[in-house]
């Protein structure tokens, strides 16, 4: 009997346009995907490609993403931000809206916020629900509560590549992208209070993304340190340097899957 193989997709804002690219390599070389887990930017790539839509669909998707058109302000306290506009989009491009229907099993990674745990959204329910509470960054997006009154936040609070949930799905070999850890270190010091917050946050973030990696049997670090995770423009430049990425890794996929 083959070997499960599974994708472990990161979060990271607009560098997930990168996962787009190390898709494209892995269709490109028939690398199979048996199933798929995402956290945040990582949830919206990977649950398009669950859905069953073509590489080069989503990234015409992709071409469609921007600031307007997956957030808006936020009317509650708990957020600045609402997603109510990324549902609407994903909702209009997904051709499929339910768990239920997926190509590929996939799993949304959250985070229950009051109890700190790990929520992981598989096998039923709302697609774009789903894919929205994965990118809920706490303070920036307000929070979406689930039919079991949890509060749900971005599962990279807890689980910023989320290798034990797709090994927990059936996955023999698991693929991990990381596109948190490819950060390496600040060129200059910070110059304030909160340009120190802020530095220390993502050090603590790519500390815990690298932890994850033990839980992989590979992981793919495009090189996208010199790209911010708002550089939502630059979209092309991401898919291309996680395609690269990617084929560079071929061989090693191919040992492991063998």
């Amino acid at each position: 009997m083959s070997k499960k193989i599974g994708l472990a997709l990161s979060g990271g804002g607009a560098r997930g346009f990168a996962h787009i690219g190390v898709l494209k390599a892995l269709v490109q070389h028939q690398i199979p995907i048996d199933m798929i887990a995402g956290v945040s930017a990582g949830a919206i790539v990977g649950g398009a490609f669950a859905s069953g839509m073509p590489i080069n669909e989503i990234a015409a998707m992709a071409s469609k993403i921007g600031w307007t058109n997956m957030m808006r302000p936020s009317l509650s306290p708990l957020g600045l931000l609402s997603s109510a506009p990324m549902g609407k989009f994903l909702k209009q491009h997904l051709p499929v809206s339910r768990f239920e229907d997926l190509a590929v099993p996939f799993a949304a990674v959250t985070c229950d916020f009051d109890s700190g745990e790990e929520v992981v959204l598989v096998g039923s329910g709302d697609l774009a629900f789903a894919i929205r509470a994965s990118c809920a960054v706490p303070g920036l997006f307000a929070p979406l509560t689930d039919a079991a009154g949890r509060l749900l936040v971005d599962g990279g609070v807890v689980s910023p590549v989320p290798t034990d949930a797709v090994r927990q799905m059936g996955a023999d070999i698991v693929i991990a992208v990381d596109l948190i850890a490819s950060g390496v270190t600040f060129r200059t010091r910070p110059r304030t209070a909160i340009g120190m917050i802020f530095q220390s946050a993502m050090a603590s973030l790519r500390a815990a993304s690298r932890n994850q990696h033990y839980h992989a049997d590979l992981v793919i670090v495009p090189k996208i340190a010199h790209l911010r995770p708002d550089e939502i423009k630059k979209r092309d430049e991401f898919i291309s340097l996680g395609k690269a990425e990617a084929c560079e890794k071929l061989d090693e996929i191919r040992s492991a899957v063998e």
